[in-house]
């Protein structure tokens, strides 16, 4: 398969890849719908729209919420860049020797993220510790619109503050993430209620929970968000497996739909 210049694979031309894009869509959203009785139309019009010119503009001006912080601009330095990530923003866990590379690229506010999530994070867990899979999770923002608090991109925000503390608990404090995540539409979780989180999932560190409220990685994570989608990526969640996507629903979707193909 021939990769972009940013190491994702490169699509097809422009009407192609939109009839393949809206196809792997569709199927993954009617799969979803009936797991978890959301619409098909809503979740297939959510991704298409909000990947289309939204992923990663600025944040905007706002009262704070509760334990939230003003727009992150004003309140990180530019050049802020977290520990225990790769170039390309990856977040890794398990052995860089696996036979198999598995990359997931997620926004934390994406309902079908939180079904592949709840589906697969045994299988991937499992497969990190076993040592057959190296994980790469690719945290992006590009649904802040789904939320009055800018929810997708504090959410991302604290992604980098966890896996730079430490990476071994990451898997937890996602699973965690996911199951706390909040409708689309509202005020999604205030810092507060994120901080928390993460001292659940072991993250007690004071460090942490500044880095949070700060919106330390803000800019990170639009700069490496706009990065992955103009490397071709264009719907949450996209996962690959030696650099091949998954596109059957079932792998995605079903429980433990991975595991066979990372053994």
């Amino acid at each position: 398969m021939n990769t972009s210049r940013s190491g994702w694979p490169s699509l097809p031309p422009s009407g192609d890849r939109n009839r393949t894009v809206l196809a792997c869509m569709v199927a993954g959203a009617l799969l979803f719908a009936v797991i978890s009785g959301v619409s098909v139309v809503i979740v297939a019009q959510d991704l298409s729209r909000d990947f289309v010119g939204t992923a990663v503009a600025a944040p905007q001006a706002q009262q704070p919420a509760t334990g939230q912080q003003p727009a992150a601009e004003q309140q990180q330095p530019l050049a802020a860049t977290p520990a225990n990530v790769t170039a390309n923003g990856a977040i890794q866990i398990g052995d860089p020797a696996a036979k198999n590379v598995v990359q997931v690229v997620a926004d934390l506010q994406c309902p079908a993220c939180q079904a592949f999530e709840q589906a697969n994070a045994t299988a991937l867990e499992d497969a990190a510790t076993r040592g057959s899979a190296l994980i790469e999770y690719n945290i992006i923002s590009f649904l802040d619109r789904a939320s009055t608090t800018q929810y997708s991109s504090r959410a991302g925000n604290a992604a980098y503050c966890v896996a730079e503390a430490d990476p071994a608990k990451f898997q937890g404090w996602l699973a965690s993430m996911f199951e706390q995540q909040p409708a689309e539409g509202g005020a999604g979780l205030p810092d507060t209620e994120l901080i928390a989180i993460a001292q659940s999932a072991g993250y007690t560190e004071s460090a942490v929970a500044q880095c949070i409220t700060d919106r330390r990685y803000d800019t990170y994570l639009r700069t490496k968000s706009k990065e992955i989608i103009d490397g071709g990526i264009r719907s949450t969640p996209t996962v690959l497996i030696n650099n091949h996507p998954v596109a059957d629903p079932k792998q995605l979707f079903t429980p433990n739909g991975l595991a066979p193909t990372l053994r």
